[in-house]
Formats: C-alpha cells, sequence, structure tokens
C-alpha cells in the first residue's frame, strides 16, 4: 500500500468516526504535545470516558 493510499485510508477512518461520534485519540495526544507539553495527557480509558461526558453534558468539553 503506498503512503499516500494508507494517509487517505487514516483521515477516512478519522472521518467516519467523528461522523459517528468517536473521539480520535491520537489526534488528542498530537494536540497535547503541540500545545500542552508540560501536561500529562490522559490514558486511553480516561480521554474515552471525558470525550464521552462531555458529548452528554451541556457546554462540550473542549480545552481550548
Amino acid at each position: 500500500m503506498t503512503p499516500a493510499l494508507r494517509q487517505w485510508g487514516r483521515l477516512l477512518q478519522q472521518t467516519m468516526h467523528l461522523m459517528v461520534g468517536l473521539p480520535d485519540y491520537a489526534a488528542y495526544l498530537e494536540h497535547m504535545r503541540r500545545f500542552h507539553p508540560e501536561r500529562r495527557p490522559m490514558s486511553e480509558a480516561e480521554f474515552f470516558r471525558d470525550r464521552q461526558a462531555a458529548r452528554y453534558r451541556r457546554g462540550g468539553g473542549r480545552c481550548c
């Protein structure tokens, strides 16, 4: 599989996950690395619980 096709597949998967409300842990890790390097990122399980709670409470749950 070519790198361009692999990248396209990852983008398609990410889009599909976002369409059904599944958060993207890899994107979260990249965000934390770039914008909050001093903070410890949540584990994948913590991240999923946090995003699920944010989805069902009023006001969302973004840090930025």
